[in-house]
């Protein structure tokens, strides 16, 4: 059965310019629920190809200090999942894919069926779900297929071939690399295993090969840019809307620092894979 890809419609379309797509993480519900559709709209304004919304939740593993205090701010304000399909629903249908990133906890305590089917009525591209792998992912494969949903999952550094042939024969949209073992966060410099994961990525079966995790400069996108699908940037940015005085100085800094990192990722020359 062949299943359209939103996400992977958008990374081809990129491609096709002879470039890498931009990818924006923000957590829904900060610094309140209308105020991150504000957030999603600015970085789609500044050149966001493909926005990842973070589903709060009380133990993010693989959030680092900064996406921490805000995802748990939202908690504390009382968002819930549905918030989070109520936001997808006022930023879908803009042209650029809307994924979800959730552990796996909430989607198991909505329904696996019915939250794939409420987010594929909302708009939503697909979920990437850092503590799911493929072999215990048959429930939300079924229902991803069902409702035509990118499931993502992760490779990263330590992966073994095996391994990655499995990730990359059950994502649809793209794999998502970890740059490096650890959770999210600004880092001075890039793991050399990046590069080598994509090529390995790649080489296991996967058509779209997508980096996160450590990347925060418009200087790192366009490293990754070069050898990348995609290059995603979360702590850089949620840190501009953490860190601001007030509401409107939050966004204008988010616009400013997306802007930069968009056209960081433009600026790489694409090096073509075999």
């Amino acid at each position: 059965m062949t299943i359209a890809s939103q996400t992977g419609a958008r990374l081809d379309a990129v491609r096709a310019e002879g470039r890498s797509a931009f990818i924006a993480y923000l957590p829904v519900g900060f610094p309140d629920v209308a105020g991150s559709v504000d957030a999603v709209r600015t970085v789609i304004d500044a050149g966001a190809d493909v926005v990842e919304l973070g589903i709060p939740y009380s133990d993010p593993v693989m959030d680092g200090t900064v996406i921490q205090r805000a995802t748990q701010a939202a908690l504390a304000g009382g968002v819930r999942l549905r918030d989070v399909l109520a936001t997808v629903e006022q930023v879908a249908g803009t042209g650029v894919p809307i994924v979800l990133m959730s552990y796996v906890n909430p989607i198991l305590a909505y329904g696996v069926d019915a939250f794939a089917r409420d987010l594929a009525a909302a708009g939503g591209a697909g979920i990437i779900t850092p503590d799911l792998i493929p072999d215990e992912a048959s429930e939300w494969i079924a229902a991803s297929d069902a409702h035509g949903l990118d499931r993502i999952f992760l490779v990263a550094p330590s992966s073994t071939r095996e391994r990655l042939v499995l990730t990359a024969n059950a994502s649809r949209g793209f794999v998502y690399a970890s740059s490096t073992m650890g959770v999210t966060g600004e880092r001075a410099t890039l793991s050399e295993q990046a590069e080598a994961l994509v090529a390995r990525t790649r080489a296991a079966g996967a058509e779209r090969v997508c980096v996160g995790v450590g990347v925060s400069t418009p200087e790192q996108a366009t490293e990754v840019a070069r050898y990348a699908d995609g290059v995603i940037v979360g702590t850089a940015l949620v840190r501009q809307l953490v860190d601001a005085p007030d509401r409107a100085a939050g966004v204008e800094r988010l616009f400013t620092v997306a802007r930069a990192l968009a056209e960081g990722v433009r600026g790489a020359r694409r090096e073509e894979t075999p």
